[in-house]
């Protein structure tokens, strides 16, 4: 017997296409995660958006005044937590943030791609 023909044979070229489809984004998204050039590009991205993040300065405003050694001490405190606990926390976060968009665009990519077979192969139900 020959190849399929007909409904069937569609059905599986399209099948194939959504799955080669598919193949690529998840080879997109592992780039996107383990090749070095990204990695660097996005650690590049993360510490500027990082250092936009921390170089703003939000103040605390005290309601009742509070003594000279006690402020002293809270000034010590935001400025710890300012320079040694915030950078690695809030590095951490702009890298998953930029991460999951890098996927989000591959999902867009994938999602385009497919819509473009759809609309390029017939399917006739039935």
């Amino acid at each position: 017997m020959g190849p399929p023909t007909g409904p069937q044979s569609k059905e599986a070229t399209l099948h194939k296409k959504f799955e080669k489809l598919f193949h690529q984004y998840k080879l997109d998204v592992f780039k996107v995660e383990h090749h070095q050039k990204d990695v660097e590009e996005i650690a590049k991205e993360c510490l500027t958006i990082c250092d936009d993040m921390l170089t703003q300065k939000y103040s605390y405003h005290f309601h009742k005044l509070p003594d000279a050694n006690r402020a002293e001490i809270i000034n010590m405190i935001n400025n710890y937590t300012r320079e040694a606990i915030l950078p690695p926390i809030v590095n951490q976060l702009v890298q998953r943030q930029v991460i999951m968009e890098r996927r989000c665009e591959a999902l867009e990519q994938l999602l385009h791609n497919m819509l473009e077979v759809l609309s390029t192969e017939p399917v006739k139900a039935g």
